[in-house]
């Protein structure tokens, strides 16, 4: 049986762990401050983009880095998350709509063409969790990217859709809800199932 720490070790770490939980919830709830909610509102405001709060992930850090793009007249509804850490890029073409709980995770690139519609609980990523370490838990492998991930102009994807990491959508296909897209839908596809397939031709 483990010896219990003496008293000043243990007010110690009672102490570290109470800092790290409150570094941890700053970082987490930042975008909640009124100041950082003000400058993100702001930042869209200047690109002639618009959203409804809340907005999850680093938004405020990487738009001011350039990493991520917004086109005039895109909008997010509540709870978008866009997450871009490091060097990663996202980028939002202009008239674009991102319906509520969207999520946008890039590790090198995704990019969303003009005047696409994501609707609710869509996931979009160019990465993937690597789970081949078996000395390793899960959790601790970090990520892989399968190159860029890239959707054309004038595209529509239904509710719950996934698109994997290197997969590229042409302009104005439309992806059937809770489609999962795991290849490459050439432009103007009609696209359903898991993983998704293609059921037909926008205006045929």
């Amino acid at each position: 049986m483990p010896q219990p720490l003496p008293e000043a070790a243990a007010a110690r770490e009672a102490i570290r762990l109470a800092r790290l939980w409150l570094a941890k919830r700053r970082y987490h709830e930042r975008n909640g401050r009124l100041l950082h909610r003000a400058r993100i509102h702001y930042e869209f405001a200047r690109r002639g983009a618009y959203l409804r709060w809340p907005v999850h992930g680093e938004v405020l850090e990487a738009l001011r880095e350039g990493r991520l793009e917004v086109g005039e007249g895109v909008h997010l509804e509540p709870h978008v998350w866009l997450t871009a850490p490091g060097r990663a890029r996202i980028r939002i073409g202009p008239g674009t709509f991102l319906n509520l709980g969207v999520m946008v995770a890039s590790l090198e690139l995704v990019e969303i063409g003009a005047n696409c519609m994501l609707a609710n609980g869509c996931f979009v990523s160019d990465a993937e969790h690597r789970f081949d370490d078996l000395t390793l838990p899960l959790t601790w492998q970090g990520f892989r990217s399968e190159g860029p991930t890239v959707i054309g102009d004038n595209c529509w994807l239904g509710a719950h859709v996934v698109v994997s990491g290197g997969v590229r959508i042409g302009e104005r296909c439309v992806v059937g809800a809770n489609a999962v897209v795991t290849s490459d839908l050439p432009p103007r596809s009609i696209a359903v199932g898991v993983p998704a397939r293609v059921i037909g031709t926008v205006g045929d």
